[in-house]
């Protein structure tokens, strides 16, 4: 190597150590949300959905565990004909009252993935419905009645005979569908359902004398 490499090759493996080190002092400094790490590493530490439970046994007390639908508030039990569960691969869980609210949880899940998704089974006798798969479950997919949280209803029936009846008896608009059908009816009346929910709460809000609520 004659001296003119030599002292090129020497300068630059100095100038990379010193930036290196300029690196790794500015990575230190920065904030959480500043660091260079991917979307996923990011969104478990600070991701919305942190408040999820760990549960490997959701089905038992649930309503004592998962009493409100947290994107809503809406008392779970109250609508246990609609209500859903989601339990997640990483065993999390997720309670809400509709499909509706699921469709939103499961948007916000991106990186564990349903292993089991629960939903109320309406035909079934009592004021509280059991829950059943959505996998065995037959949706009733209904523009002429308004469900929960959305303008067009979307219950669930672990009889596909009384799924077939109901939709019968609601009118030619009104049809049967399978959970994933139903959950992609949910998406393209979210942007709707959403106007039209967040107008009613204002209203509500104006009228009870309360504030929006105050940013953290």
């Amino acid at each position: 190597m004659n001296r003119r490499d030599f002292l090129l090759s020497t300068t630059t493996s100095a100038a990379l150590a010193g930036l290196a080190s300029t690196a790794a002092r500015a990575e230190m400094a920065m904030s959480p949300g500043e660091k260079p790490v991917s979307p996923m590493q990011w969104t478990d530490e600070n991701g919305l959905t942190r408040f999820l439970k760990h549960d490997t046994d959701p089905l038992t007390d649930e309503f004592a565990k998962y009493p409100r639908c947290p994107y809503c508030g809406m008392m779970r039990q109250m609508y246990s004909h609609t209500r859903h569960l989601i339990v997640y691969g990483n065993d999390t869980v997720d309670g809400t009252c509709s499909l509706h609210c699921a469709a939103i949880s499961l948007s916000l899940n991106m990186d564990a993935g349903p292993k089991a998704i629960y939903a109320g089974d309406a035909g079934a006798e009592g004021a509280v419905k059991p829950l059943a798969e959505t996998s065995a479950l037959t949706y009733v997919i209904d523009p002429a009645k308004p469900g929960t949280m959305t303008a067009v209803s979307k219950w669930a029936y672990a009889d596909a005979a009384k799924a077939e009846a109901a939709a019968a008896a609601a009118g030619e608009a009104a049809k049967t569908a399978t959970f994933e059908e139903a959950l992609t009816l949910a998406y393209l009346d979210m942007a709707k359902d959403t106007l039209a929910i967040r107008k009613r709460r204002g209203e509500k809000r104006k009228q009870m004398g309360m504030d929006m609520p105050a940013g953290n």
